[in-house]
């Protein structure tokens, strides 16, 4: 019995030794913590041209301009232990450079304590730079990192990505408020499944088209309005998708959680589709050499908004006649992405290529390096079928 005490109250000291803490951290309060990461053409601050005639330069080609948005400590501390009252939680700091890692060890000749990624949430780059530049390229570092979690997410501005990460709000920090709203595709289809470190990784070494979701910004407020296209063979922005088109793509893919279609009835009155549910079936055909598509797309909805004073909406009838006008303009979207993707830009960016991939493996070996261009020639058809389940809890 004696002996077992023994073993067990040196077991007891041991975890004692071993929870103290890791040898090789460091403290929070002695690290800078960024929460998100802005990357746009090179456009060095006023205080940076200031600092350089004064000798503060080094080696280096001004073109890109990394803004990283780091969160003081403060803001993590619980407001009643706050004395003073913060005017933001947040700080911006930018550099310029042509490469992302230089630029990052830079700042710590710019800072008391080194800036780690660990918490990093969102990148955010402009088109415009990536019209010049590479994603392989500009993403490059930020994929070898150890310290940066691949569930950060990845999106594009319309404008500079440095005024994505300034806000009217001063208790919001702008990086956590963006990643936050991509939660909101519950809501709206609108607003795209995120694109996460791991899933652009894979989608750049396969050369695959793929979208990131827009970002507007107007005074400190921000908005995702639509996509940005990067075209496979290339590796750089061609252009944009609308919202609508963004929308269509839910539809196509049958990924949509959330969101409404809104037309005109044969009065010009408004009508609005709510969407309960969707799915779609997308099918890879093919005939000889020929390749083509059917997408089966389904959705039980609700008439949430009926302007019509004239009709009721409690009547089959009504209701049978309106599917028929949701449909007709869901139709018409799709009609439109379509065009975008076969004709304006020639990309495939809705995953007709992995239905062939699996369906006809042996097929997709032939034309997987040219998929893109492949694609603007095949013939894809649509059948549509929505059906209106409900008109809410009022017919007036």
């Amino acid at each position: 019995m004696y002996r077992v005490k023994k073993w067990l109250a040196l077991l007891l000291l041991s975890s004692l030794i071993f929870t103290l803490g890791c040898w090789s951290s460091k403290e929070i309060e002695d690290l800078s913590v960024y929460a998100g990461l802005a990357l746009d053409v090179g456009e060095r601050p006023k205080v940076e041209r200031d600092l350089e005639r004064q000798g503060a330069n080094y080696n280096k080609k001004n073109l890109i301009t990394a803004t990283i948005q780091i969160v003081p400590i403060k803001s993590f501390e619980r407001q009643e232990k706050s004395k003073e009252k913060q005017l933001l939680k947040y700080s911006n700091l930018r550099l310029t450079g042509d490469s992302v890692f230089e630029i990052m060890r830079q700042y710590s000749t710019r800072r008391e304590r080194p800036v780690i990624g660990h918490h990093l949430k969102v990148i955010v780059v402009s088109t415009k730079l990536a019209q010049q530049q590479k994603m392989d390229q500009l993403m490059d570092f930020v994929l070898r990192d150890n310290d940066i979690r691949p569930s950060c997410r990845v999106f594009f501005s319309k404008e500079r990505a440095y005024d994505t990460f300034i806000s009217n709000q001063p208790e919001e920090v702008p990086a956590f408020r963006i990643n936050s709203m991509i939660n909101n595709s519950f809501r709206t289809n609108k607003v795209m499944k995120e694109v996460n470190l791991t899933r652009i990784d894979g989608l750049i070494h396969s050369k695959q088209s793929f979208l990131l979701q827009n970002i507007v910004s107007s005074k400190g407020e921000i908005e995702f309005s639509g996509a940005g296209i990067i075209k496979g063979d290339s590796s750089k922005w061609i252009g944009d998708l609308n919202q609508e088109n963004v929308e269509s793509l839910s539809w196509i893919q049958g990924t949509g959680q959330g969101g409404v279609i809104k037309s005109y009835n044969w009065r010009n009155e408004i009508i609005t589709y709510e969407i309960k549910s969707m799915k779609s079936k997308m099918t890879a055909k093919l005939q000889g050499d020929d390749i083509s598509f059917h997408v089966a797309i389904e959705s039980d909805g609700r008439l949430i908004e009926n302007w019509d004073t004239e009709e009721n909406p409690s009547k089959l009838t009504y209701l049978k006649e309106t599917e028929k006008v949701f449909e007709k303009r869901l139709t018409t979207m799709i009609d439109h992405v379509m065009e975008k993707m076969q004709s304006k830009y020639k990309v495939d960016v809705a995953g007709f290529g992995k239905s062939l991939a699996i369906k006809y493996p042996h097929k997709w070996k032939k034309v997987k390096d040219n998929w893109d261009e492949v694609f603007s020639q095949v013939p894809v058809t649509f059948e549509i079928k929505l059906k209106i389940t409900d008109f809410g809890s009022s017919t007036k």
